[in-house]
């Protein structure tokens, strides 16, 4: 398996779902697995160096490894890992569109067409793709030309040992939101909709998880908008400070706008027992739809996201074992034998 970073040096959701299925696998008695990824590894890992540095010298340092000849090469991250020829069977870990998710945070020119290139060329000849929902195979099918029948729909798992159940909080007004902050994740979308939400309920009071280059303009924009005294900023927080967050609020929310997987968030904020109110965008509306379809509001919309939070807090939500219940669908032992059996069934 071949990533981008461990999540213990540089935490995000690519991180994170690559961490996690290489621990699910390496737990497995009928799986030999080897990880590589920049930064400092969990055990059983290996690092290809310290994150940071230029693109195409990590590229270069990437290409150390194991030899796989014969085994799967398990590729999430398209810069890095060794060349295909060395795999016996090549799969690729499509989790979003890298040169466009770089074109909407307000990259331009000749960093977007060789990251784009990149992509395709890592892409072509791979035996299999991973998707973690339909829209991303629909991206990757009609952006990148790979053929749909090679294509597999699998979504992310959680670890329902580390986001364990937390009793409801009757009355509980807090909402939280745990995002990187960048334009397509739609948090200035979810600051307007928080107006009509401390309107309709003064007491409740809105929780940021994350960094990112927009938290300057965020923080702005919540105090034109007179509403910074109910939205507290976070910042990066721990697993465990993350799950006491979770636990305290009454449900989450994810207001992504553009170029969402999945979610693990939503996942995460389930097995805490606690309801995502997510956008209709991407893989979103998978994590909830079979719990309760009225947890999905349309992107962009702060009319709908206010008015959805604000039933929210009034108790409309699935209580917490049912969010419980719900999530187990997504434990990774559960995602980690599908992976199992896409690489027995391409010849592994």
């Amino acid at each position: 398996m071949s990533g981008a970073e461990w999540f213990g040096d540089r935490p995000g959701g690519l991180n994170r779902y690559f961490q996690d299925l290489f621990l699910a696998l390496s737990q497995r008695d009928d799986c030999q697995v080897e990880g590589y990824a920049f930064g400092t590894p969990p055990e059983g890992g290996a690092s290809w160096g310290p994150t940071g540095g230029g693109l195409m010298a990590r590229m270069r340092s990437s290409r150390r490894g194991p030899a796989v000849d014969g085994a799967v090469l398990d590729r999430h991250f398209a810069p890095y890992g060794p060349g295909a020829r060395s795999a016996g069977v090549d799969v690729v870990h499509f989790q979003g569109p890298w040169a466009a998710e770089s074109a909407v945070a307000g990259q331009r020119g000749s960093g977007v067409a060789l990251k784009r290139a990149i992509e395709r060329r890592r892409y072509r000849g791979a035996d299999a793709a991973v998707v973690l929902s339909a829209p991303f195979r629909d991206i990757l099918c009609r952006d990148y030309g790979f053929p749909v029948d090679r294509v597999h729909v699998i979504p992310p798992g959680v670890d329902l040992a580390r986001f364990t159940p937390a009793p409801e909080r009757p009355g509980a007004a807090t909402v939280v939101c745990v995002r990187r902050l960048e334009r397509r994740m739609g948090i200035d979308v979810l600051l307007e909709a928080w107006v009509d939400v401390v309107r309709a309920r003064p007491e409740a009071d809105l929780v940021v998880v994350g960094t990112g280059s927009e938290e300057g303009q965020l923080r702005a924009r919540a105090r034109e908008l007179g509403v910074d005294g109910s939205v507290r900023f976070a910042g990066r927080v721990t697993d465990e400070e993350l799950r006491r967050t979770y636990a305290d609020a009454a449900c989450s929310v994810v207001p992504t706008l553009a170029l969402e997987g999945f979610g693990l968030i939503a996942l995460e904020s389930l097995a805490v027992g606690r309801a995502p109110v997510v956008t209709r965008v991407g893989g979103l509306p998978d994590s909830v739809t079979g719990l309760d379809p009225s947890l999905v509001v349309e992107p962009g919309s702060a009319g709908a996201l206010a008015d959805r939070l604000a039933r929210a807090l009034d108790g409309d939500v699935p209580d917490a074992e049912a969010c419980r219940r719900h999530a187990a669908l997504f434990d990774w032992s559960v995602i980690a034998q599908r992976h199992v059996d896409l690489y027995c069934g391409l010849g592994a």
